[in-house]
């Protein structure tokens, strides 16, 4: 796994090139203020770009950080790995927030500018960037039949197959909880790791005995707690995504022939780190009031 901390492109100490204030060559605003590259006279083809773009960017940082974090709990570092997956949950705050930017679209806008887009260079969909396909990897949503898009792309193939190939973060941790002394049954964490995750009924037992007892497993619930923002995080992204598509495009084809929403609403079901989420029906005492829970008790 790449050592997300490190540059291999770092510049020269002390030299600020010609030209250039030390912000603008630290930032690379020129280069930044030139990727806006527009296809249609739709003034809000601009808003649109930058929406994606800053999109990019976030997802990119969210990969680095889940890489930082992974490297921590292999180091059994668990306070430097929670203040990771803490920033994690932050950024995705301005991804949910950005949406606000493009919400004024309607139909007409936005294929005004997509129609455009798609004669320029063909039909495709930011879920198929190979950003976005390594952060899902990442979260441990492991599905093999995206990489045929990225034939075209042979060095972002080969990085989306390793990182198909390595554990995800969720693998980490439930290691670590095992390390910890929790039983995750050890042909979980030796199993194919390059195949969708199937959530066991074993580590939902885990979650739960982590939160029946706060006092001794305090930090190990603060790090399921980190991990169900994290997935909320990036469930509301999604959520939002989809209403999108909905106020924009309707029912219509739109993902390779493929009607928008439909290809969507699938996805709204992939939540990382499944048994945090499943465990939640059996955490904690039903108060007495609610008869029909009680035969929920195990």
């Amino acid at each position: 796994m790449s050592n997300p901390t490190q540059s291999t492109d770092r510049p020269t100490p002390g030299a600020t090139p010609v030209g250039q204030t030390p912000y603008s060559a630290w930032i690379q605003t020129d280069t930044l203020h030139s990727l806006h590259r527009t296809v249609s006279d739709h003034p809000g083809e601009h808003a649109w770009i930058t929406h994606v773009q800053v999109s990019e960017l976030y997802w990119m940082l969210i990969i680095k950080e889940m890489q930082l974090a992974q490297r921590f709990l292999r180091a059994d570092d668990l306070p430097q790995a929670y203040r990771t997956l803490q920033r994690i949950s932050a950024h995705h705050a301005p991804l949910d927030a950005i949406w606000r930017s493009i919400d004024w679209m309607t139909p007409n806008d936005l294929l005004a500018i997509l129609s455009r887009a798609v004669g320029t260079y063909g039909q495709d969909t930011a879920l198929q960037g190979w950003t976005y396909r390594q952060m899902v990897y990442l979260f441990g949503i492991k599905q093999a039949v995206h990489l045929q898009h990225f034939e075209p792309q042979p060095e972002r193939l080969a990085q989306l197959r390793q990182a198909l190939a390595e554990p995800g973060l969720y693998d980490d941790v439930l290691a670590y909880l095992q390390r910890r002394g929790m039983n995750v049954p050890r042909a979980l964490l030796e199993r194919d790791v390059s195949e969708p995750y199937a959530p066991s009924k074993e580590v939902e037992q885990v979650w739960r005995d982590i939160y029946a007892a706060p006092d001794k497993h305090s930090e190990l619930q603060q790090l399921g707690e980190v991990l169900a923002d994290i997935a909320q995080g990036f469930c509301n992204w999604k959520f939002r995504h989809l209403m999108a598509t909905r106020r924009t495009f309707g029912a219509r084809p739109a993902y390779f022939g493929t009607e928008g929403v439909a290809w969507l609403m699938p996805t709204l079901e992939e939540i990382p780190f499944p048994e945090l989420w499943s465990s939640r029906t059996f955490i904690g005492d039903p108060p007495p009031v609610c008869p029909h829970m009680a035969g929920q008790r195990r």
